[in-house]
């Protein structure tokens, strides 16, 4: 039996890395807007709990993105597919992270998607020459949270 997951990440500002993410990978921010609309107007949620983004509102502290295609729950905004989701923790990243993301260039494509990330936000930390294996790029998001691309 296979399991459903979501890759959470730890951040400062869990919205901006959001976009950050979605914009990299081509991924959709999910919108919590019209369940928060509801669960205020229920009396189930407290304001303080909301924030606004881009003109949105958000779940504070929290954001996700999903894959495009893959399907969602219209209410809520929650991908049911490959899904990225950010949390504001207090304390800030402090080592290298165990668990990264790598992305795929399209074939000959590397050197654009990294000028492209680097657009985004993203630094580049180190090149890595595997030899006949090829080389691949370690980076950093805007939180310096490393990743690799290949």
């Amino acid at each position: 039996m296979t399991l459903n997951w979501k890759l959470v990440v730890d951040s400062a500002d869990a919205p901006a890395l959001a976009d950050f993410w979605a914009a990299a990978l081509g991924y959709e921010v999910e919108d919590p807007g019209p369940l928060i609309e509801r669960l205020l107007a229920a009396g189930h949620l407290e304001a303080e709990a909301v924030a606004e983004h881009r003109g949105r509102r958000v779940f504070r502290g929290y954001a996700g993105i999903r894959h495009p295609d893959d399907p969602f729950d219209e209410l809520s905004g929650v991908g049911h597919g490959r899904r990225l989701l950010f949390q504001n923790v207090p304390e800030p990243k402090t080592v290298k992270n165990r668990l990264h993301l790598d992305v795929h260039s399209e074939p000959g494509g590397r050197d654009e998607l990294v000028a492209r990330l680097e657009g985004l936000g993203a630094t580049r930390v180190r090149e890595v020459d595997q030899g006949p294996a090829g080389h691949w790029w370690v980076m950093a998001d805007p939180e310096g949270n490393e990743f690799c691309v290949a």
